[in-house]
């Protein structure tokens, strides 16, 4: 019960250079698609958002507050 050698087929896909249309679904009503992900998720968007807007408006008072504290 020897072993036997036994050929195997590779397959290669790829891409020619000069397809031009690789993705065209990507791009198909890219508007609709992002209402769409925004509608669905807006409580998690909003999560997210929040604190992050509210540190940065923090950080530009403090700034602006440290740049005129000199002035009093």
């Amino acid at each position: 019960m020897g072993k036997q050698p036994v050929k195997l087929k590779a397959v290669v896909y790829a891409l020619s250079p000069f397809q031009q249309k690789i993705m065209p679904g990507l791009w198909k009503d890219l508007p609709g698609k992002i209402h769409h992900k925004v509608s669905e998720n807006w409580i998690s968007a909003t999560l997210l958002l929040s604190p992050l807007v509210g540190v940065y408006t923090y950080v530009q008072n403090y700034q602006e507050k440290e740049k005129l504290e000199h002035r009093y």
